[in-house]
């Protein structure tokens, strides 16, 4: 594994385009030093790939199948180099990339990649509120977008603020991801806890599981902690499966009585968002944003 890493490193010591300079950026495994700006660059991170073309940065490669649609339409034409657990190696050295970015699905294959060329881990953490803005800076730095970046990261403060004052006394809310027939609840240390710091809306239940995959759930469960806001992320619909849809998934006479249903306060969050580019610049605007509109538009109590 050491000589996999050295030969990445190598081929960054070797890689200086005329005009280049080295830069430093925080990675999810600590600073790293780059040429920058790299001029072709292959991403198997969707975070990674909805803060790039953000910036105006389009990748030379990324994967096969982007589930996000907007996404998936800024890169129809950019070469498919594998899947996020899988990477086509041969693809991506006959792509030739000066840089490849990976990330959360596609992190074990940091060691991989690196093979072909130099890698970074730009993986998020679970306070996005603080890992976002970080990988947008960093991103900014290492692409001389530096102007762009600061753009970015003042209308997501500016997206903040905006949900904070329209979720302000709204009370309690209850993070559930559905998939398929099963349903599991996520608290505040989670991977979808920024949520309830963006929005400054206190748990419907404390003390949740923060397992990975969330704390497995009943319709008693729900209906016990009688949310007042049900924030809902479809699995199967993220990930583009057939079968049952969340709404089904929720529907029962128990989860009908609680304050959320009965006040059609049951937002279902924009699932790609939500689940497959979380953290990138596009999601998390797309998920203020919706949330933004439904806690403003709630009837006053």
């Amino acid at each position: 594994m050491r000589r996999i890493a050295l030969s990445g490193l190598l081929a960054a010591a070797l890689w200086s385009p005329a005009g280049a300079e080295e830069v430093t950026i925080a990675t999810a495994q600590g600073p790293v030093a780059l040429q920058s700006p790299p001029q072709t660059v292959a991403v198997y991170d969707m975070a990674a790939l909805d803060t790039l073309t953000a910036l105006g940065v389009m990748p030379a490669g990324t994967i096969d199948n982007v589930m996000v649609p907007a996404l998936r339409d800024a890169v129809a034409d950019v070469p498919p180099v594998g899947t996020l657990f899988e990477p086509d190696l041969e693809a991506l050295a006959n792509l030739g990339p000066d840089l490849v970015i990976v990330g959360g699905r596609s992190a074990p294959q940091l060691q991989a990649v690196a093979q072909v060329a130099p890698a970074i881990d730009m993986t998020l953490g679970t306070d996005l509120l603080t890992d976002a803005p970080a990988r947008i800076e960093a991103y900014g730095t290492l692409f001389g977008k530096k102007a762009e970046a600061e753009a970015l990261t003042a209308d997501l403060e500016a997206r903040l603020a905006a949900l904070r004052a329209a979720a302000e006394g709204q009370g309690t809310a209850l993070i559930v991801l559905t998939n398929g027939p099963k349903m599991s609840a996520y608290g505040k240390d989670s991977r979808f806890g920024w949520i309830f710091g963006a929005a400054g809306l206190a748990e419907a239940v404390e003390g949740l599981d923060q397992a990975t995959h969330g704390q497995g759930i009943s319709h008693e469960f729900i209906a016990e902690a009688n949310p007042d806001w049900l924030l809902v992320v479809d699995r199967g619909a993220a990930i583009g499966e057939d079968g049952q849809g969340a709404e089904a998934t929720l529907r029962s006479r128990l989860v009908e009585g609680t304050t959320a249903w009965q006040k059609g306060q049951v937002i279902y969050l924009d699932p790609a968002a939500a689940y497959i580019s979380a953290g990138g610049y596009g999601a998390m605007t797309t998920l203020l944003d919706q949330l933004t509109k439904a806690l403003s538009d709630a009837p006053a109590s």
